[in-house]
């Protein structure tokens, strides 16, 4: 089981981290540390009765973030007090989201691992990241994380209060069944950023360990798309399962703590053995909730394509599993889209003479802006075609951003590792 290491050449915030062997936790602080501990409270003693916590816990927690400098540390904090400012944080908890969110956002807590610490379930497949963008606003989806990230602090407050000792840290189960291209939609993806980003920023040094299963294929290049977010201490944390993941996870979690669904023995009161009362299961957002057809796009590129012409756009792709995603938008009129992969290197071809890899059609690309995205199986050139040869009269002008999506090295590498040993398995046991 390894975690996904950081890569070469990501060096951790300046601070007193790396020539320190302590863990900069309370009962386990060097004497530079804790000189650290008692100027950082000094610092920031104007805003420390307005946050949530006022203990050395507490505090430590924004120190190991930006590795003991006080300079960033009290900058991160005194940023997070004005996020809590903005979010009202101190009413958050009878702040109710929009309707949509509640029943759409996917995933929620349920059971606690065996060091007792509250898991949180991030479930990907069924979430319709473009229904939800279409009928919330941004504003309350990520005020809607704040709250579940709230919430999750005061279970944590309880099960110390229960267990009696510290319980500051949670554990992720990242279902990845089921995740497709349409999750790669940019707007989709730039919102989990911010999400995911809002995490980082506001919540430090909360995970205990995250684990991944059921990654797809496409996991690496989705994982690529946001880790730049991700912190180093967070990457370190995030461990990729394979076909064993049941067993894994109750190596971690006893089974009367995990549902059903997911290999444990827990159900809700009624049985159901997806616990649907504590884990939320999405699904496709009905349109009657749609707010807007559309997000506003930036382009990249726009051209005009002449009457009974096309344009082409060239990508090569070195090698497989890059994903190629496109949005484009035409005015006036429609427009015909396709994408083909030549059979020549070198000089133009003709539609007929190129493998098409995603089939021409028409688009109302100059109502709603159109996109997409395909997973490139083979090497080559792509060429994305914007077809006018259907009009005698009309140019139209088009307005376009393509985009070459890579896949996550390390990652890749890890499911391939997990699919081999799965092979093995198979082949032994057969």
């Amino acid at each position: 089981l390894e975690p996904m290491a950081v890569l070469p050449g990501e060096a951790s915030p300046s601070g007193i981290c790396e020539e320190e062997d302590m863990s900069g936790h309370v009962g386990d602080l060097s004497p530079k540390q804790e000189e650290a501990l008692a100027k950082f409270r000094e610092n920031v003693q104007d805003i420390i009765p307005g946050l949530p916590s006022q203990d050395d816990y507490y505090l430590l927690k924004w120190l190991r973030a930006r590795c003991f400098d006080l300079q960033k540390s009290e900058a991160m904090l005194r940023k997070h007090v004005a996020v809590r400012k903005h979010m009202d944080s101190e009413h958050i908890h009878e702040w109710t989201a929009p309707e949509v969110i509640e029943k759409y956002m996917t995933g929620g807590q349920c059971g606690f691992d065996r060091a007792g610490c509250p898991i949180w379930y991030e479930i990907i497949g069924p979430l319709d990241a473009k229904g939800l963008l279409l009928s919330a606003s941004k504003q309350d989806l990520l005020k809607k994380k704040f709250k579940d990230c709230e919430v999750i602090r005061k279970v944590c407050d309880r099960q110390t209060e229960l267990l009696g000792k510290k319980i500051e840290t949670i554990t992720m189960i990242y279902d990845f069944e089921g995740l497709g291209l349409k999750h790669l939609w940019k707007p989709a993806v730039e919102a989990y950023g911010d999400l995911l980003a809002m995490f980082e920023e506001n919540f430090p040094e909360s995970l205990r360990r995250i684990f991944v299963i059921k990654a797809p294929r496409l996991f690496p290049v989705a994982y690529n798309l946001v880790k730049h977010l991700l912190s180093e201490d967070t990457r370190k944390k995030i461990m990729v399962l394979g076909s064993n993941w049941k067993e894994v996870l109750q190596k971690h979690i006893d089974p009367d703590q995990i549902p059903v669904e997911y290999g444990g023995t827990l159900t809700d009161p009624d049985g159901d053995p997806k616990c649907r009362t504590k884990l939320n299961y999405g699904g496709e957002v009905p349109k009657s909730y749609y707010v807007r057809d559309q997000l506003k796009q930036q382009y990249e590129h726009s051209a005009m394509v002449n009457r009974g012409s096309t344009h082409q756009v060239e990508y090569e792709i070195l090698f497989p599993s890059c994903v190629l995603r496109w949005q484009f938008m035409s005015e006036g009129s429609d427009i015909g889209f396709g994408v083909y992969l030549k059979t020549k290197a070198g000089s133009r071809q003709h539609a007929g003479d190129m493998t098409e890899v995603f089939p021409n059609q028409r688009y109302n690309a100059h109502l709603v802006p159109e996109d997409g995205s395909l997973t490139c199986t083979d090497p080559g050139v792509y060429v994305l075609r914007f077809d006018n040869t259907y009009s005698y009269i009309h140019a139209k002008k088009i307005s376009y951003t393509v985009e070459v999506l890579l896949p996550d090295k390390k990652s890749e590498e890890r499911i391939q590792q997990l699919e081999d040993q799965t092979k093995e398995l198979k082949i032994n046991n057969a």
